[in-house]
C-alpha cells in the first residue's frame, strides 16, 4: 500500500522545512455551497411562486452581491477573531517570560513532564524549549491554550469564500440568462453537478471515498432548494 510522502531522512528534512500550509479549503467549501444553495433557492422560490425570469436574475445577482459579501465579510470577522487572540495570548506569554520566567519554566515543566518526560531528560527538554523564546510561547500556545500557532489571513479566507460564492452561485442563473428552454430545469441539472463536484473535491480531504462525499452535498444541497420551492409554491398567491 502507497504511503502518503516519504519517510526518508531528507524528504522528512525538506517537508519540516517547509513549514505547515495554510488551508484555505473550508472557506472556499463554505463559500461554494452556500452560493449555490442561496442563489438556486431564490431560483426554486421565484419559479415555484410562479413569478418571471426577470425578477430570478434580479433576485439571483442581487443574492450574488449582498450575500457573497456578506458571507465573505463574516468570515473575515470570525478568522480575524482567532488571528488576534492567538496574538493577544502571544503578548501575555512574552509579559509573563519577562517578568516571571521561572514560573513560566515551571508551566513548561509540568507540560512536558505530562508527556511522559522525568528526571535529566525533562531538564534538559525544558531547558531546550525555553532556550528560544518563540519555540517556548509557541508551547504554550497549544498546550496551555489549545490554540494552534498558525492562522488563515482573515483576507485571503474572506476572498476564498466570496470567490466561491460567486462562481458556484453564478452557475444556477446561466439557463436564465441565457435564455434557454426549460430553464429551471437545466438550472436544477447545472446546480446539482455543483453540489456534487464540491462533495466530491472535499472527498480528497476526508476518509469518506468521493461518490459518499458527493451525493452527501447534493442531498444537502437538494433539501435546501427544494424547501425554498415549495415555499415560493405555497406563497404565489401573495405574489403582486
Amino acid at each position: 500500500m502507497p504511503l502518503e510522502h516519504s519517510h526518508r531522512a531528507d524528504a522528512i528534512a525538506a517537508r519540516l522545512a517547509a513549514g505547515r500550509q495554510t488551508s484555505y479549503l473550508r472557506d472556499f467549501v463554505y463559500g461554494g455551497i452556500d452560493g449555490a444553495v442561496t442563489t438556486f433557492a431564490v431560483v426554486s422560490g421565484v419559479v415555484g411562486a410562479s413569478l418571471s425570469s426577470n425578477v430570478i436574475l434580479i433576485l439571483g445577482v442581487a443574492n450574488l452581491v449582498a450575500d457573497g459579501f456578506s458571507m465573505a465579510a463574516s468570515n473575515y470577522s470570525g478568522a480575524k477573531t482567532v488571528a488576534d487572540d492567538v496574538e493577544r495570548i502571544r503578548a501575555i506569554e512574552r509579559k509573563h517570560i519577562r517578568l516571571e520566567p521561572e514560573g513560566e519554566r515551571e508551566e513548561v515543566r509540568q507540560i512536558l513532564a505530562a508527556k511522559g518526560l522525568a528526571g535529566d531528560s525533562l531538564e534538559e527538554a525544558v531547558a531546550a524549549v525555553t532556550a528560544k523564546e518563540a519555540t517556548w510561547i509557541d508551547l504554550m500556545l497549544t498546550d496551555e491554550y489549545g490554540l494552534s500557532p498558525n492562522y488563515s489571513s482573515p483576507v485571503t479566507a474572506a476572498l476564498a469564500t466570496f470567490a466561491a460564492f460567486v462562481l458556484c452561485g453564478a452557475v444556477p442563473l446561466i439557463p436564465f440568462v441565457l435564455g434557454l428552454e426549460s430553464a429551471f430545469e437545466w438550472s436544477a441539472l447545472m446546480v446539482a453537478v455543483v453540489f456534487f463536484a464540491i462533495g466530491a473535491a472535499k472527498s480528497r480531504w476526508s476518509l469518506s471515498p468521493w461518490w459518499r462525499s458527493g451525493i452527501e452535498t447534493l442531498l444537502i444541497g437538494g433539501a435546501a432548494s427544494a424547501m425554498a420551492y415549495a415555499v415560493g409554491y405555497l406563497l404565489r398567491g401573495w405574489a403582486v
